[in-house]
């Protein structure tokens, strides 16, 4: 037990850190990016095609592609969902990328840039009818 470092002091004030940061961040995309909201619902004029928030536009883009790829997203979640249940085994160190997890983690960051590089394209590159455009 020696060799253990206690988790109170050190281990959340990194998780803390990192929070704060995290929540920093957002708020300076919901600024800086606005959702790309119009105006109010008319039953008659619906516009082709109505964009939805940014955060969820990644969605919306892989959507648009085949819609059977929402099956995908409905069984990331359930994979996100269950992450804290997938190791079965406690690790003898913490480390934020050790090998047991190694799997999981490049799992969790490839997911991310999927998502990252798909609100880019749905954002920037996509006008009207959905059609593949250049942002310049």
């Amino acid at each position: 037990m020696k060799t253990y470092i206690k988790s109170s002091p050190h281990f959340f004030s990194l998780i803390k850190r990192a929070f704060w940061l995290c929540t920093a961040l957002l708020f300076l995309l919901a600024l800086l990016i606005p959702a790309p909201l119009q105006e109010p619902a008319k039953l008659a004029v619906v516009p082709n095609p109505a964009k939805s928030a940014w955060f969820l536009l990644w969605t919306q883009e892989l959507v648009s592609y085949r819609v059977w790829l929402i099956y995908p997203v409905l069984l990331a979640g359930v994979l996100f969902t269950a992450l804290p249940w997938l190791i079965r085994k406690a690790p003898d160190k913490a480390a934020w990328f050790g090998p047991r997890h190694r799997m999981i983690a490049v799992s969790v960051q490839v997911f991310f840039l999927g998502m990252v590089v798909l609100t880019v394209i749905a954002l920037f590159f996509r006008g009207e009818n959905w059609a593949f455009v250049l942002p310049f």
